[in-house]
């Protein structure tokens, strides 16, 4: 779907600060890449014709900062847009990332925002954050006794055998995130995840996607990207 135009139609006290729109590969310049092996209301026409839907939270921003959040929009859809993907966009929290456009909106407990294939519920990404008085990933530690704690102390349950299949760090626009695949295996049940891990704003994100383990070497590269697409904003 090609996004033909986003028409600024009034100038409101009130924002939407959380948007889903029409999105491809997200990837901005100035990327660096590290691994180990192991409401201003925006009307949005579209050709052809479909709606994307702002979810409206009230909101009160000074023009500066409703330019800056435009400006940045279209710096973020700036190039054409395929129908594989759709954009998550929190202006409010301070992330984004991309998801994959069939799957639909839930709620997932403790969590900010989530996503889930329509049939095979299973297969699904959800973001979480905590506040941190940390600064950037790197504080946690290196990366591979990060990912290596989470993995076999947070991520996996007792029953649970962890298996790390590899990590990467990647800097881009001077922010750092951990992205790590993981495959955890229990007697009955098995799947498959990427996480990446970010810190700025004063918060630790957490964005985990994944899916069943039987399904994993079929949607592995796509949901790599829904990984791999996690951007931090400020706020």
């Amino acid at each position: 779907m090609v996004l033909s135009s986003c028409s600024l139609t009034w100038i409101s006290p009130s924002f939407s600060p959380k948007l889903n729109l029409p999105h491809s590969n997200y990837l901005p310049r100035n990327t660096e890449i590290s691994s180990s092996n192991n409401t201003a209301f925006c009307a949005l026409e579209t050709i052809p014709s479909e709606e994307s839907h702002c979810q409206r939270r009230p909101l009160l921003l000074g023009i500066g900062a409703l330019t800056a959040n435009l400006q940045l929009t279209n710096l973020v859809f700036a190039k054409e847009k395929p129908d594989r993907y759709q954009a998550f966009v929190d202006y409010e929290d301070g992330y984004s990332y991309v998801y994959p456009r069939e799957w639909k909106e839930f709620d997932f407990l403790a969590h900010d925002s989530a996503f889930k294939d329509k049939v095979l519920q299973l297969q699904n990404v959800r973001v979480r954050f905590i506040p941190t008085e940390k600064k950037d990933v790197r504080d946690l530690g290196p990366m591979e006794e990060v990912v290596y704690y989470l993995v076999k102390h947070r991520y996996a349950a007792p029953n649970q055998r962890p298996t790390i299949n590899g990590m990467e760090e990647r800097t881009i626009d001077g922010k750092h995130y951990y992205t790590f695949e993981y495959i955890l295996t229990s007697p009955n049940y098995a799947s498959g995840s990427f996480a990446t891990i970010a810190i700025g704003n004063g918060r630790y994100y957490t964005l985990i996607v994944g899916a069943n383990e039987r399904r994993w070497k079929r949607v592995r590269d796509e949901l790599k990207v829904v990984a791999e697409s996690f951007r931090l904003l400020d706020i």
